[in-house]
């Protein structure tokens, strides 16, 4: 049993994109599957994970609601993010020939982004519960006729063989995550992202008024999303992240001039932006 401090928890089972993240991300520690992002958080803060990968938005799909709930509840804190390139590919058993499939298997989302192309090999889309399971079942199966989308990493685990690589419609699907931790990281050097959630005092412009300070101090905001929370509650909360660090003055400006306009400020996390971020992913 591989010690709890090495293994990285995630949402889904082997082969699916976020194991993919968790082994692009941290390549030498050993990967946890759990059924649920609940879980992931349970795994971090039961102890029998150190980490936790979460997605929070893909470029094509938008953004894991979920998410934020999860993360208004938590102690946990941001450590980390990686951007992932979602590739799709049309597997099947060994051996099986690109006209001998006639019925394609995967999650809702990813045929969604393969289905030009799969219209063009007139090939029957049924949904999934998720990329992987397809992958696993299609190899259980043995049958020519069927065949799954899912990752290179579904492929490798389940015997498969990939009849098409790269079958989405468009090059630019990416999914960010982040990682999460019990303890939280300090960015001594170099660039860093803070995130974190705020809820607004009840007074007009208040929204307008707190990014204020960002703007007038040079401070770059690189996601702002709003939504509501449970509870039967009608005030709005926001999840907030830019570039900088709260050790930096200007940013200690910006976050003092967002206090006088929130009734409630949480630091979620301070971390390396991914080296996608300079490359535009």
């Amino acid at each position: 049993m591989p010690n709890p401090e090495n293994i990285i928890a995630f949402m889904g089972v082997e082969g699916a994109n976020s194991d993919l993240a968790c082994r692009q991300k941290e390549p030498y520690m050993h990967t946890l599957a759990v059924p649920s992002f609940e879980d992931v958080f349970e795994a971090v803060e039961s102890g029998r994970a150190k980490l936790g990968i979460i997605p929070i938005e893909n470029s094509q799909a938008g953004r894991v609601a979920e998410i934020h709930h999860l993360l208004q509840r938590t102690d946990l804190h941001i450590i980390g993010e990686h951007i992932q390139r979602i590739e799709h590919h049309l597997m099947a058993p060994k051996g099986t020939k690109l006209e001998q499939i006639k019925d394609v298997y995967s999650h809702p989302q990813a045929l969604l982004q393969c289905r030009n192309n799969l219209r063009k090999l007139g090939i029957v889309q049924n949904s999934y519960a998720n990329t992987a399971i397809a992958a696993r079942d299609v190899a259980m199966w043995k049958d020519a006729s069927k065949a799954a989308i899912a990752s290179s990493l579904a492929a490798e685990l389940y015997g498969l063989e990939i009849i098409q690589a790269n079958i989405e419609d468009a090059d630019d699907n990416v999914t960010v995550f982040v990682v999460i931790s019990r303890e939280p990281f300090d960015v001594e050097d170099g660039p860093a992202i803070t995130t974190l959630l705020f809820e607004l005092r009840n007074i007009p412009s208040a929204l307008y008024k707190a990014l204020g300070g960002f703007a007038t101090n040079g401070v770059n905001i690189i996601k702002l999303e709003s939504y509501i929370r449970g509870g039967g509650s009608a005030s709005a909360q926001f999840f907030l992240s830019f570039e900088g660090n709260p050790t930096e003055r200007r940013v200690q400006l910006a976050l003092e001039e967002l206090g006088f306009f929130t009734r409630k400020t949480r630091l979620l996390g301070v971390y390396a932006p991914d080296p996608r971020r300079k490359e535009g992913a």
